[in-house]
């Protein structure tokens, strides 16, 4: 625990470009944390290569990540907002917690089956220890809680379990961590394919909104939004697609289900859409000035990751110190 408060960790790989369910559903509630905890926030490049990265466009991917997490409101001096590969102990610990995992463990796993589908040319060892990683990321920092998704579930689990049982090997050594039940993020669906979550590696173009799509592509997108046949707004679980617009329509405006479907009685879908359209446009434009800004300012954005960079390593030494002690290794010689 620093400064009283407890850790809280987070992060998203350099990967892809974040889309509006990222920001409603995850980014734009981390704004406020600090206030309560001690937040780490990591630009996850070590995960991004289980999948083969172009180096420049892997580079410059990595530091719009960073960009954004500044531009969206984290403030990279009261948040630890830094690169997981500049980080040893992160790659360091994920071997020795290697040797506390369990391959049935491991082979329970949905995302290494779900990843293996999707990259069928290339299932490698990576791929498999990935949450192995994951939760050195998380114990190296001895986080006390991590905000996650119904996907993540199973990787916060199986990070309690490989704590658990180091700790009961050589004490006390590694925070359990618990999951961040906070604010509600929304949670914002494909626009294509409504029963599926917006992800930044749909393949069909119209599915997602990416932060950093133009005032005109994202009135398109909402417009081509899959609904149904009916022309009545409301929300219901039998219209999933109508009710997505509800949730990313809401989480704009502030608006309550209840306000919106008396705002749109009897307009139909087309009005509707357009409207949702233009609500998410105009939460973006800050978002995407501010991120013109500060890309131009290189000087202020180096100094950040450099401070960051020296922070967690600083308070992850501490605990890779600690496991080193307890599991036998031989301290250098100073």
């Amino acid at each position: 625990m620093l400064n009283d408060k407890k850790v809280l960790f987070s992060g998203m790989q350099a990967t892809g470009s974040l889309t509006l369910g990222n920001y409603l559903g995850a980014l734009k509630n981390w704004v406020s944390l600090n206030e309560e905890y001690e937040c780490f926030y990591g630009v996850m490049d070590l995960h991004s290569i289980t999948v083969r990265q172009n180096p420049a466009e892997f580079r410059q991917k990595a530091r719009a990540l960073y960009i954004l997490y500044v531009a969206a409101g984290l403030d990279p001096e009261k948040n630890c907002i830094y690169y997981q590969s500049h980080v040893s102990g992160h790659a360091e610990l994920s071997w020795i917690l290697s040797c506390f995992t369990y391959m049935g463990e491991l082979n329970r796993m949905t995302q290494f089956k779900d990843k293996s589908a999707k990259h069928a040319d290339n299932v490698n060892a990576g791929l498999f220890t990935y949450p192995v990683l994951m939760a050195a990321d998380i114990l190296l920092y001895q986080a006390d809680v991590v905000p996650v998704g119904v996907d993540q579930k199973q990787h916060l689990e199986i990070t309690r379990d490989i704590a658990e049982r180091f700790n009961s090997v050589y004490g006390n050594v590694f925070t359990i961590p618990e999951p961040y039940i906070g604010k509600k993020g929304a949670k914002v669906m494909s626009l294509q394919e409504p029963a599926k979550k917006m992800s930044k590696s749909d393949e069909n173009p119209n599915a997602s909104v990416f932060l950093m799509d133009d005032p005109d592509t994202i009135i398109r997108k909402f417009k081509r939004a899959v609904t149904d046949s009916d022309s009545e707004v409301r929300y219901s679980e039998e219209k999933q697609g109508i009710s997505n617009l509800m949730e990313i329509y809401s989480s704009a405006t502030g608006k309550s289900y209840n306000e919106i479907e008396k705002e749109f009685d009897g307009r139909g879908y087309g009005d509707f859409k357009v409207a949702v359209g233009e609500a998410v446009v105009s939460i973006l434009k800050p978002l995407q000035d501010r991120v013109a800004e500060l890309t131009k300012d290189k000087v202020y954005i180096d100094s950040m990751i450099k401070m960051n960079g020296e922070k967690a390593q600083y308070f992850s030494n501490k605990t890779l110190r600690k496991v080193q002690k307890k599991v036998g290794f031989t301290e250098k010689i100073k």
